[in-house]
This record gives C-alpha cells, structure tokens and sequence, in this order.
C-alpha cells in the first residue's frame, strides 16, 4: 500500500478541472469513497488528495484503489510546522473536506483555507458536539438522553470543535429499540446521501462567473 511519496505527492494532470479537494480521514474512509465516487467523472472537481493521520487506516487503500494522491501526517509538524499547508498549496489543493478527520485543524490552516473547510458531524449540531465527541460516543449520548431525533450537521470549519456556521442538517428518528450501532447506520446513509451534493453546491455556487 503507497501511503507517502517522498516527494509528497505528484500532481495529476487532468484539463479542465479548476477545483482540487483534499480529504482529511483518520479511519476506514466510507464517506471518503462516496465523495471520489460522487466527483470521478466531474469536469469541474476533483478529489486531488487524501491525508491522514494514522499510517494503518483504511481510508489509505480506497486512495490506492482509485489512484489518488494520499498524504500521511505527523502531529508536530501539523500543529506546531507549517501545518502542511505548503503541501496542499503545492497539490493546487482549492477546498477541503473534513470525513471522519479526528485531529483538530490548527488556526493558521483554516486562515489558509477560509470558507473553503467543510466538516460533517453526526448529530444535530449544536447538541452532542465538541471534543471527544465523535462516533459511537455521540450515538451513545443521545440515546441515553432519550432523544426522539438525530441526524447529521454539514458546517465550515473554524478554530473551535463543531461550532462553524451550518450549512445544513438532516435529522432521522430515533427508535425505541435503538442501539448505537443501529443508529450510526441510519446516520450513516444521510451522510452518504447528502454530504457529497453539499460538498458540489457550496463549491460550485462560489466559483467565479465566466468571463467569455
């Protein structure tokens, strides 16, 4: 499995595409591979890079299977370095999506990249958010708090966990016979549905009007 070039990256040279995503993953990368699949015959957008912070993640071999770019990551140079964003500048990367990315992006990135970070969380925002609050751990929280509904919020990024501006939520029942794992399958499916249509809109509704 290629996880790092020792060049970083390469760029891939295809015409005509003006908007280059990287996603940010640290685990089996589902939401990932939904994004690629939703862009792969896009000639506006593409999935340029994939980055990660755990060298054994799935999310690397769905990279290898669609021949993209991945990225490994270590916590110093993200946090206290230049955060990677001479990486990413460097890949032409124009947007990033947050799948599953468990590391918190560092002020100096998301002033690189402002109005250009979206991430998906999956609860209704801004209830069961903030730090550790991730997978099974909110599906845990709300049904405990005997909740009648969940769902999932997309939103910009800022400097404090899931707090940016939303951009938009589903919600789904919550069932009396509910388990955690049951309800992160139903969230789930929105997640699938929904995030990689949002991720189009919101870069295709702020590209540039056309000059010719």
């Amino acid at each position: 499995m290629k996880q790092f070039c020792k060049n970083y990256f390469y760029l891939r040279q295809v015409k005509n595409l003006k908007h280059r995503i990287a996603i940010f993953a640290s685990g089996t990368g589902t939401n990932a591979k939904k994004i690629i699949e939703h862009f792969i015959s896009s000639d506006k957008i593409t999935v340029a890079l994939i980055v990660c912070n755990k060298p054994h993640a799935g999310v690397f071999n769905i990279a290898d299977q669609y021949q993209i770019p991945a990225l490994l990551i270590e916590k110093k140079k993200f946090v206290e370095g230049n955060h990677y964003t001479d990486e990413l500048k460097n890949a032409g990367i124009t947007f990033i999506v947050l799948a599953g990315f468990l590391w918190k992006l560092p002020a100096p990135l998301i002033r690189a990249y402002q109005n250009k970070i979206v991430n998906i969380h999956p609860a209704l925002l801004p209830r069961y958010g903030g730090k550790g609050m991730y997978g099974h751990y909110v599906h845990e929280a709300v049904i405990q708090s005997a909740e009648k509904e969940s769902g999932i919020t997309i939103h910009y990024v800022d400097e404090l966990y899931d707090h940016g501006q939303h951009i938009l939520q589903v919600t789904c029942p919550v069932l009396p016979d509910d388990t955690p794992e049951k309800l992160a399958k139903r969230i789930q499916l929105l997640e699938h549905e929904y995030y990689p249509k949002v991720i189009e809109e919101i870069i295709l509704r702020n590209e540039p009007a056309s000059s010719e």
